[in-house]
């Protein structure tokens, strides 16, 4: 496998790491999603810096805003942005995030005015002050990555990826739908930082320049690049089988309500094939399923007892599930 894209992703988390303390585990599985095609959201309490994050995230890759043309006879297009924020609110309703058809001046010609969300990098900033009916303007661009304004589709180009915060308390919440959660490839919290941690971030971001010379590192046509060779990275027919029995099992155990669907399964393997990119290997191991599992699939399912979190079943599951590691030796 390309050694490039591995010193390519180190050089991403150096970026990033060198202004914003973060797991770098964790960073490199937001980055293996964003390779991947994949969506990410993040859930924790306010001030832990998943703003912060998104944003370096954003500007250590350098954009280059494309054209996107609209299907249908008529034609038309409208320019993607390289980076764009949506400020979650509750009176923010679904055109200020997808747009809306105006007319031009005093004329009868329509012109469409883009939403935020014609960006290849959206951060959506606490997606769970946005009320049901604007969260569902999520659904179709997340599943598709197209956009239905009054009947003239517009398909996004890559690279398009979201990135969501959710505060997990506060007032005027509005829990996302299962079938929303499920179009996100993973699910993280960053938590607090330890002390040590917390006096760095504090010394770092106690000074006006600190976002100062925090230039890209990358190229958005390297993420284009990167995403295609996901697909070359090896799954033994056995480490599939393993992933399917843990998703199938999610069904059957006795703890769960709503089990997984068919797309977390597809979604788990995509993630662990990048990550495998990202990591400089040209195969998936059962080691990097048991790895990401909890964290691809804890946001899609519900437990019957509110007071049994997702992790615990999971967790499980992976302990009962056997591996046929005769057949995965010398893979």
């Amino acid at each position: 496998m390309d050694s490039q894209v591995k010193q390519s992703v180190e050089l991403l988390i150096n970026n990033i790491t060198r202004l914003i303390s973060v797991d770098v585990k964790k960073l490199e599985y937001i980055i293996a999603a964003q390779i991947a095609g994949g969506h990410v959201i993040l859930a924790d309490s306010h001030g832990v810096g998943k703003t912060s994050l998104a944003r370096a995230l954003a500007q250590s890759i350098k954009w280059r805003p494309q054209d996107l043309a609209a299907d249908g006879k008529d034609g038309g297009s409208v320019q993607m942005e390289g980076f764009s924020r949506i400020q979650c609110t509750v009176d923010l309703l679904p055109q200020d995030i997808l747009g809306y058809n105006r007319f031009l001046g005093h004329s009868s010609e329509v012109f469409f005015n883009k939403g935020p969300i014609f960006a290849h990098f959206v951060l959506c900033d606490e997606i769970n002050l946005l009320t049901p009916k604007t969260q569902g303007s999520f659904f179709q661009v997340m599943e598709e990555q197209s956009v239905t304004i009054e009947g003239k589709l517009y398909r996004l180009r890559d690279p398009f990826f979201i990135i969501a915060t959710m505060n997990l308390k506060g007032v005027h919440i509005f829990p996302l739908p299962v079938p929303q959660l499920d179009r996100f490839m993973i699910r993280l919290s960053l938590g607090y930082p330890g002390e040590e941690e917390e006096k760095e971030i504090v010394n770092r971001h106690g000074k006006i320049d600190a976002w100062d010379r925090f230039e890209s590192v990358i190229d958005s046509a390297d993420l284009i690049r990167w995403r295609k060779m996901v697909d070359e990275v090896q799954m033994h027919s056995d480490v599939v089988t393993y992933l399917v029995n843990c998703v199938r099992q999610t069904r059957i155990h006795p703890d769960i309500e709503i089990p997984a669907s068919p797309r977390a399964g597809v979604r788990i393997s995509r993630l662990a094939r990048s990550l495998a990119l990202c990591r400089g290997m040209d195969y998936v191991s059962v080691d990097l399923i048991k790895e990401i599992f909890i964290h691809a699939m804890a946001h899609r399912i519900i437990t019957r007892d509110p007071s049994i979190p997702p992790e615990a079943p999971l967790k499980s599951i992976l302990n009962t599930v056997p591996v046929d590691t005769k057949n995965l030796r010398g893979q």
